[in-house]
């Protein structure tokens, strides 16, 4: 193997592709914590590396525990995971599993000085959710809880930790014991919910396609318990209710600017007919990164409407 080539699979592993929606909820917080006042560059710059890392992590976790619990076979639709295809030696992704979440931890020292205890608990908690997704004794992405910890883990607590930090730095005393007055506002859970779903909305796309070989791996994600049409169902609620949280916004007197993200409106429609009509990798597939650009996109344009100036 030469070294491109050796480099090459890394970066399939690392699935650089779904760095977007890794950085996706920090976008929407940072937006957030601009149009509340309290917009921390550094807090902001390092709870995005943090995001970056833990999704890369998670990814090397999901191409690792995924070959060796059998659920990737060579029937699989889905794009091609490198410890199942012996393009790197399953100890080898281990270990870069390992040393990424370690540096994502490392990086999570200054946002722990910063937020204290709260911070402390959310980033070891999304570590361990980044593991028990497929690995550990009971991983829950075979146990028809994957959708809820992504909804959970890359959408509410990724917006509202990234709000959450920069607020935090404003403060006198760093390193608080618990979560200190107007740090964490409800709309900073609210501005979560469409990253929130869309996120989720992928992890659905993903099921879709790989619902048979799963069932037959023993993985039992939510499509392969719900059956094709409770997933596709489930996906057009996560996309929608992507659409409907800016409008509540609007209506509470954020600014007009933050219903910019329905002119993805066209974008969501094109995936959604192909999730609602297929289930090939063929068409799923691409699918899959229309959905994540749809994330990005959606979060951009939303974290903008969130920065303007609230309408009083």
């Amino acid at each position: 193997m030469t070294e491109v080539t050796r480099r090459r699979a890394w970066l399939m592993a690392a699935r650089p592709q779904t760095l977007p929606a890794g950085a996706a909820p920090v976008v929407v917080g940072t937006g957030l914590a601009i149009g509340e006042g309290v917009f921390a560059p550094i807090a902001a710059l390092f709870a995005l590396v943090g995001a970056l890392l833990l999704q890369i992590g998670t990814n090397f976790a999901n191409d690792y525990y995924d070959a060796v619990r059998g659920a990737d076979t060579g029937d699989r639709d889905g794009f091609t995971r490198v410890t199942a295809g012996g393009l790197i030696a399953p100890e080898r992704v281990k270990r870069a599993m390992y040393g990424t979440f370690a540096i994502a931890i490392l990086t999570g020292v200054y946002l722990v000085y910063v937020g204290g205890v709260p911070i402390l608990v959310v980033g070891l908690a999304s570590v361990a959710a980044g593991i028990a997704y497929t690995g550990g004794p009971l991983p829950y992405g075979y146990r028809g809880l994957g959708d809820l910890f992504v909804f959970v883990f890359f959408g509410l607590v990724a917006v509202a930790g990234t709000f959450y930090v920069q607020a935090a730095a404003h403060l006198a005393e760093p390193f608080p014991l618990w979560i200190p007055e107007g740090t964490l506002p409800v709309v900073a859970i609210v501005a979560g919910v469409p990253a929130a779903g869309l996120a989720t909305a992928i992890l659905v796309v993903n099921n879709i396609r790989d619902r048979e070989t799963d069932a037959a791996a023993g993985k039992r994600t939510l499509a392969v318990l719900a059956g094709y049409r409770l997933s596709r169902l489930e996906w057009i609620g996560m996309v929608g209710v992507a659409y409907l949280v800016p409008i509540v916004l609007w209506l509470d007197g954020y600014h007009p600017a933050v219903l910019a993200p329905i002119v993805t409106l066209p974008l969501a429609a094109s995936v959604g007919r192909t999730v609602l009509e297929r289930t090939d990798g063929d068409a799923l597939n691409p699918a899959l990164n229309r959905t994540g650009q749809l994330l990005f996109a959606h979060s951009a344009l939303f974290a903008v409407g969130l920065a303007a100036p609230v309408v009083t």
